[in-house]
């Protein structure tokens, strides 16, 4: 008799497991008092300059959930040059071969790693892309961290402008009034030059040469773009020859201004690199030939001194930029990718829902208002108990 009841509740609890998978059981979710392990794969183009201060605050924000429930690791690799496309796919098919939870990627280029990121999320790995927020045709990125790369360079332009005598918060012309942590963006700028008349913009007057990334690529002529667009509102300023590609890199961006200064000796009145890379180049450059215009020295045309203006901002960049040796640069909010960038991972690790874009919106960072950027940026907390207690991820 009790090897029959015994029997019985054997078949009895089979069945129940066999039926289990039609009831739609609860997904497992990790147990309280557990570390949740994540695994992050970021995949930069390099691990230089502004893709250092990324990689610095993925960990800085990992860090900050480790002490909160999880155990997040940050697995970084680059190529080892930002021309370095195939490398960059090859550790893209490495991430996806290691398994990680998520794959976070700065593409050195767009289309080169469009496959790479394609196979990610059928291998069922979600993908957060930073540096940029234009969607990539046919991959389903989870979030996009970035800014728009023909707005970023659009501020810089109007950073020239007013320095050589538009309104602003630089240079000669009119002094706009502005409080304490706004935000320098394209809208300020817009808004500005919309109060102009043709014959105030025809007054502005420089000459310039710019520096430009991997020529051709998307990002750099997103860049270019941007800045000649707004340059067309102002027939005063000229750029002088084409463009030299610094393949955004600070070695080959000193080359570019060598030449750049070389060809231009008596009238050259700026130069604008598309990346703080090139622009420090330049900086350390035209220093040497005692050719830098400086905060100190003044807005002046026509007097053999080169004033600065770039894009990225970092904390290099900044200490440049509050000695007054650069005159102006676009953040792109490298801070932010990294410390969103792990926090949007885990939360998707953690089957949760991320914003599909996050805008970092390029503001202009110079001398009065540098150290609201770096040694320590303003950044939003994050509720890492939070997302512990809803996260749904089981190791």
């Amino acid at each position: 008799m009790l090897k029959k009841l015994a029997q019985a509740s054997l078949a009895a609890a089979v069945s129940a497991i066999a039926l289990l998978p039609m009831l739609g059981a609860a997904p497992a979710v990790a147990q309280e008092g557990e570390d949740i392990d994540i695994t992050i794969g970021w995949v930069p183009p390099d691990i230089t300059g502004v893709f250092k201060t990324a990689t610095n605050f993925f960990e800085l924000a990992a860090q900050d959930a480790n002490k909160n429930g999880f155990n997040v690791k940050i697995l970084t690799k680059s190529p080892t040059s930002p021309t370095a496309f195939a490398e960059q796919v090859s550790i893209i098919e490495d991430m996806i071969q290691r398994k990680v939870d998520l794959i976070a990627v700065s593409p050195a280029e767009v289309a080169t790693v469009k496959p790479a990121l394609v196979r990610a999320t059928q291998a069922g790995i979600p993908v957060v892309v930073v540096n940029l927020l234009e969607p990539i045709d046919g991959v389903d990125v989870s979030s996009y961290i970035g800014f728009d790369n023909t707005q970023g360079a659009e501020v810089s332009a109007y950073s020239v402008v007013d320095y050589f005598g538009g309104p602003g918060v630089l240079g000669t012309g009119e002094k706009v009034d502005v409080e304490p942590g706004t935000y320098l963006d394209l809208k300020f700028w817009e808004d500005l030059a919309s109060k102009l008349s043709a014959e105030d913009k025809a007054k502005i007057k420089a000459r310039g040469a710019i520096i430009e990334g991997v020529a051709g690529g998307f990002f750099s002529t997103a860049r270019l773009n941007g800045f000649r667009k707004v340059l067309e509102q102002f027939p005063g300023i000229e750029i002088v020859g084409g463009t030299c590609a610094g393949d955004w890199n600070r070695e080959k961006g000193t080359r570019c201004a060598e030449d750049i200064l070389q060809g231009n000796q008596d009238d050259l009145d700026f130069i604008w690199a598309a990346s703080n890379e090139m622009g420090l180049g330049a900086m350390l450059v035209a220093g040497a030939q005692n050719r830098l215009e400086t905060t100190q020295d003044g807005a002046e045309i026509g007097n053999k001194k080169v004033a600065i203006f770039t894009n990225d901002v970092t904390p290099e960049s900044v200490d440049r930029i509050a000695e007054g040796k650069m005159i102006a640069e676009t953040t792109h909010g490298f801070a932010d990718w990294g410390w969103f960038g792990t926090k949007f991972a885990v939360e998707l690790a953690c089957g949760l829902e991320v914003p599909k874009t996050f805008d970092i919106r390029p503001r202009s960072v110079y001398e009065a208002n540098a150290r609201n950027f770096y040694p320590e940026p303003k950044l939003e907390s994050i509720d890492w108990k939070a997302i512990r207690a809803n996260c749904k991820k089981a190791d």
